[in-house]
């Protein structure tokens, strides 16, 4: 898959090298590919894919989308950046958003409730 704003390296989990670019989910990809267009600042992400153990290791939940390849954190440091990640996924149809002290968690694992927002 080609992206325009991404390596697929970035979506590795840290003890996984290649996991990106093997378990990620393409249109999960491509909304995250619109929400960026929006956007006029660079996505950094903090958190793609997790191997099991990499999501026990950070706390993640067992059902956790990240698990499936349907999820990214985003660092988000500022009130304004939060809102326009926020506002972008939303015009890019992701049905669930999680807003952390310095990051936003976008997923479109549709097997968990939607449409939400969460805090952490």
């Amino acid at each position: 898959m080609d992206l325009k704003h991404f390596t697929l390296a970035e979506f590795d989990s840290p003890d996984l090298k290649g996991s990106g670019a093997l378990y990620m989910n393409s249109i999960f990809l491509e909304m995250l590919e619109d929400a960026r267009d929006l956007c006029d600042f660079p996505f950094i992400i903090t958190s793609g894919y997790r191997t099991p153990a990499q999501n026990t290791k950070v706390g993640g939940k067992p059902r956790s989308a990240h698990r499936k390849g349907l999820a990214a954190d985003i660092s988000a440091k500022t009130g304004p950046i939060k809102y326009a990640i926020i506002e972008a996924a939303i015009l890019a149809h992701f049905k669930r958003i999680g807003i952390g002290s310095n990051f936003i968690h976008l997923d479109n694992d549709l097997s968990l409730p939607n449409p939400t927002i969460w805090t952490y």
